[in-house]
């Protein structure tokens, strides 16, 4: 399949055999050190934490594919589980490398202490080597560090045996036995041996209720069959923990299509944002007094919370992408600057000169702020989320008196792990439910006042307010990483004076500017655009250039290496005046590429050391450039128009005048109900079309015009072998012909129509008053597929000709078509085009096979209705 979206959820099998085998796995080897340390009263040291490496082989690589595979299968409470479970088991990985890496002399600690109790750190660091010191620093806040890991994913981990009670009576076992694992493994690092023991039994429970669920998940798999117990029926019923809420209270105009594709990672992003800031509570408190172990703890949970925002990305969520990898983007950055400051820097005064030159802080409170506007028209729970994060970002300005400055930051985040933890709560059921059962709270701003507020201009009539189709979610997020790069980068003569400056700009640069903007082209690199993800991917090089450059001047590397700099920064020159080129899709991106020439300019007289200070102004003004990019692409792409403006794009407007009149086939537009009128004719003519349905776009023809659905089989080179299903405007269209279905069948159409469900069913002469002389032409020889679809205009050209018989409009072996300019392009094998703009869905039904209902239905294509839905509603009747 050539879709750049992926397979159908379909073909992903079962993920969640491997997402509980490798959480039994990964606890069994937790059990074999546990129960030996207990047995010998000797830690495990050296190479005997090689323990770790299947850790985070096993619990963190092989859980993260299940995890990945599960949001493919459209299971928001496994997707959302794994991933998190896959970032604990990595990072408790981490935990027992580090341990391992420490040297193995018992005293040391000890030593340690004393020192800490007779003298200031100042002291002990003149007197020891930065080897030395971090080793002592690290040995302090191990054990402090992984409980402050481990308290919130006891947490979340019981929300997780909650939530999946709602689903199944298996996974609410194996989550709620990690989650006392969790407990007595913290209990441990506390001290208490024999909590180890406690561990181990309880370690021993998650593998043998893990290996139950995988084998019976393995067997429904295998046999489409609930041999075993355990799935299929929860231990309660979701609806009871809440009433439906109205409407009011979804969101109201984040997503310009609906995606059931994907699994929704708003519960995953939540999830994240409850680990990162409980970590930093616990150090801005003072119970760890270093952060070499929290960094990797942080950098992991950073890590799943990207695959939060790409599954956004996939959903074509502008917003969560935006939201997410802007979250990622913070904890990494800060993450990294208290390693830095803690076991690099340490001593007071240099962190406080260091970190009053940077100013890289105040971009995130702005691109905290604008997350604020965009959440105007979700819902109340969004909105506080951003609003606590904006006292967040606030907290950490440099320019906060290094006294009030980390309790300032604990309290924030201590407010935000709560927010995120209720956050993570209600997404999970929401979703599990499809309904709003934990209150969320209404829209604050409707999405008519919200664009009348934010649009900058009148509007004018016609078309040219509509976005042209194409994925856009990852622009924000693009302006976003090179703002906080080139604010960051600020002051950078200031750092030949100032080395601190520079060890705390470093992590600022590189991240953002090289990190995640490789992340964000990776986005773009499916985004559909002329270029792809080429500005981005030279961007990730020009910044990281720049970061290898001040690293490489505080080595002081000979005057040869500076003139190597200086060549590499003329042919970014070079290359960039080619971007400016190419940035033809508004003048935004235009001002940015020709402000970044600049900048570049600035970097070629760095090397030379000829840089004035003006010139870094430069910097300031790209910030300020992006950040008016990251609001107006937001707010474009989430309500799917130019509601703020970025410019004409460059060489299009005489290009859609030459061709805009002139089509290969008739089009109308179905707003209108003359054009509704000339399809119809067309179709009674005996002419194939292309119509819009309640998924994505199909071909049609009359089942009045046997001949004609010949056409459609030489429009797509579609197998003779392959059936086209017939589509009626209502049940009441089929009941009319008089079909002998069971009542389980009666009753099963009349809860899945209209909507995006096709069922196949026995043929019969009860066919025949349907279709007429069609009857051969459609379906197979024994069984035909039939569509109700949940489209207006649809069901009204259906009553308006009769049935119609239907396929996707597409060539064989084609992404489907989602806009009516990808059917067009087939109009000189077609007779005409109903135009309805953006297709509802991005794939295309789901196909029950209903032949056998009386026993059992099987789903032959998983498509926008979620097999589990499908099961649900047969389980139900």
């Amino acid at each position: 399949m050539a879709a750049s979206d992926g397979f159908p959820a379909s073909f992903y099998g079962e993920p969640g055999v491997l997402g509980m085998l490798s959480n039994g796995i990964s606890a069994f080897l937790v059990l074999l050190q546990n129960f030996n340390t207990a047995h010998n009263g000797n830690a495990p040291v050296g190479v005997e934490n090689i323990l770790a490496v299947h850790l985070i082989l096993i619990g963190g690589v092989c859980q993260l594919v299940a995890g990945l595979l599960s949001f493919r299968k459209y299971d928001h409470l496994s997707g959302t589980a794994f991933i998190g479970y896959s970032a604990l088991w990595a990072s408790y990985g981490a935990t027992r490398i580090y341990y391992g890496a420490l040297p193995e002399n018992p005293n040391m600690t000890l030593t340690t202490d004393q020192m800490m109790s007779n003298s200031s750190t100042n002291m002990m660091m003149s007197n020891m080597s930065l080897n030395n010191s971090t080793q002592c620093y690290l040995c302090l806040s191990m054990e402090e560090s992984a409980i402050a890991g481990l308290v919130p994913y006891i947490i979340l981990s019981f929300l997780l045996a909650f939530c999946s009670a709602t689903v199944n009576y298996i996974m609410p076992f194996v989550f709620g036995a990690i989650t006392a694992t969790l407990i007595f493994e913290a209990v441990a690092l506390a001290a208490y041996s024999w909590a180890l023991i406690v561990s181990g039994v309880l370690e021993l429970l998650i593998l043998i209720f893990a290996i139950y669920g995988s084998v019976a998940l393995l067997i429904k798999g295998l046999t489409q069959r609930l041999a075993l117990k355990g799935f299929g029926t929860p231990l309660f019923n979701v609806l009871l923990l809440g009433t439906p809420n109205s409407g009011k209270a979804q969101s109201g105009g984040q997503e310009k299509k609906k995606n059931t594709k994907y699994a929704e990672p708003m519960a995953l992003g939540f999830f994240c944002d409850s680990i990162a800031p409980f970590i930093f509570a616990f150090y801005s408190f003072g119970y760890m007094k270093s952060f070499g172990l929290g960094v990797a703890w942080v950098s992991i949970i950073s890590v799943a919370q990207l695959f939060s925002s790409y599954y956004a990305h996939l959903r074509q969520d502008c917003y969560h992408t935006t939201k997410f990898g802007l979250h990622a983007t913070y904890w990494l950055i800060k993450a990294w600057e208290e390693f830095v400051v803690s076991v690099l820097i340490v001593e007071d005064g240099k962190v406080v000169s260091g970190r009053e030159a940077m100013v890289g802080d105040w971009f995130f409170v702005v691109a905290a702020l604008v997350l604020c506007v965009g959440s105007l028209n979700m819902d109340v729970l969004e909105l506080i989320h951003n609003l606590f994060f904006v006292l967040l970002t606030v907290s950490t300005v440099p320019q906060i008196p290094l006294q009030g400055y980390y309790i300032f930051f604990g309290v924030a985040c201590s407010l935000f792990t709560a927010v995120s933890i209720y956050g993570t709560f209600t997404r999970l059921i929401n979703t599990i439910a499809e309904k709003s059962l934990i209150p969320v709270g209404p829209q604050p701003v409707s999405s008519e006042q919200l664009i009348r507020a934010l649009r900058c201009r009148r509007s004018k009539q016609g078309d040219q307010d509509v976005l042209p189709p194409g994925d856009q979610t990852s622009d924000a997020l693009f302006y976003l990483s090179n703002g906080v790069a080139a604010l960051s980068a600020l002051h950078s003569r200031s750092m030949s004076t100032n080395p601190s400056l520079l060890h705390l700009t470093i992590p600022w640069v590189l991240i953002s500017g090289a990190i995640i903007q490789a992340y964000v082209s990776r986005l773009q690199v499916t985004g559909g655009g002329r270029f792809g993800s080429v500005i981005s991917s030279i961007y990730v090089v020009v910044w990281a250039t720049w970061t290898w450059f001040r690293f490489a001047n505080q080595l002081q590397l000979s005057t040869e290496a500076d003139y190597g700099f200086t060549a590499g920064a003329i042919a970014f020159l070079v290359i960039n005046a080619f971007l400016m080129l190419i940035a033809y899709r508004n003048l935004v991106l235009l001002f940015l590429t020709t402000l970044m020439e600049v900048v570049l300019v600035c970097f070629l007289l760095s090397t030379l050391n000829k840089l004035p200070y003006e010139l870094e102004a430069m910097l300031a003004l790209v910030s300020l450039i992006c950040i008016y990019g990251t609001l107006a692409s937001l707010i474009n792409y989430m309500f799917s128009q130019r509601v703020m403006p970025m410019g004409p794009p460059l060489f299009k407007e005489k290009i859609k005048s030459e061709i805009s009149e002139k089509h290969p086939c008739p089009v109308a537009s179905s707003r209108l109900t003359s054009g509704l009128l000339k399809i119809a004719q067309l179709l009674e003519e005996g002419g194939v079309c292309g119509i819009p349905t309640d998924t994505v776009y199909a071909l049609s023809a009359s089942c009045k015009n046997p001949q004609a659905i010949e056409k459609i089989y030489n429009i797509k080179d579609r197998p003779a072998e392959k059936p086209i299903c017939i589509c009626i405007s209502s049940v009441e269209q089929l009941v009319a012909a008089k079909p002998p279905f069971s009542p389980l069948l009666w009753e099963f159409m009349r809860n899945v129509y209209p909507g995006g469900i096709s069922c196949i069913v026995s043929k019969g002469d009860w066919l025949f008053k349907l279709v007429g002389a069609a009857y051969d032409r459609v379906g197979t020889r024994d069984s035909i597929m039939i569509r109700v679809p949940d489209h207006t205009v649809t069901c009204h050209l259906c009553d308006m000709t009769g049935p119609l018989a239907i396929t996707s409009a597409n060539p064989s072996g084609e992404p489907d078509s989602t806009h009516h300019s990808m059917v067009i392009r087939l109009g000189h094998k077609i007779q005409g085009v109903l135009c309805d703009g953006d297709s509802n869905e991005v794939v295309a039904s789901t196909v029950v096979n209903c032949l056998r209902i009386d026993e059992i239905i099987t789903i032959v294509r998983e498509g926008c209705v979620p097999a589990v839905k499908v099961h649900q509603i047969f389980e139900r009747l």
